[in-house]
């Protein structure tokens, strides 16, 4: 089983806008702080947006007021909802999380797959 899988990415214009989704399972979700990471081409990975349990949230100063973190406890998901798009957030997007897996008591780091995001005319 995978914990996290993110879905929603593809190719948009500039000045456009894509929702990703996170769907985290079989691990505690509700009170972990889950983190949207990004590698763009060439560059080391970066942290973009991060919601706490308390949906207390943090942003890349680059992405602030253009990126739009939040979450679903119930579907056990995590958004990152993109406007404004530029090219350089050209990248592939990841979910992250630190977490127990249910059932256990070791915390472990884990990654999504990836998605590619491409902004481009």
């Amino acid at each position: 089983q995978v914990p996290l899988v993110e879905s929603g990415g593809g190719l948009v214009r500039p000045g456009g806008s894509l929702r990703l989704s996170c769907t985290a399972s079989g691990i505690i979700f509700n009170v972990n702080t889950m983190n949207w990471y990004r590698q763009p081409p060439g560059k080391q990975r970066e942290l973009v947006a991060s919601i706490a349990g308390d949906r207390t949230t943090n942003y890349l100063d680059s992405v602030k007021g253009r990126f739009t973190i939040s979450r679903d406890n119930y579907k056990k998901m995590v958004y990152l909802q993109m406007t404004s798009l530029k090219p350089e957030d050209t990248a592939v997007y990841y979910c992250n999380t630190n977490a127990q897996r249910l059932g256990r008591s070791q915390i472990q780091n884990f990654w999504g797959q990836g998605i590619q995001v491409t902004v481009s005319s």
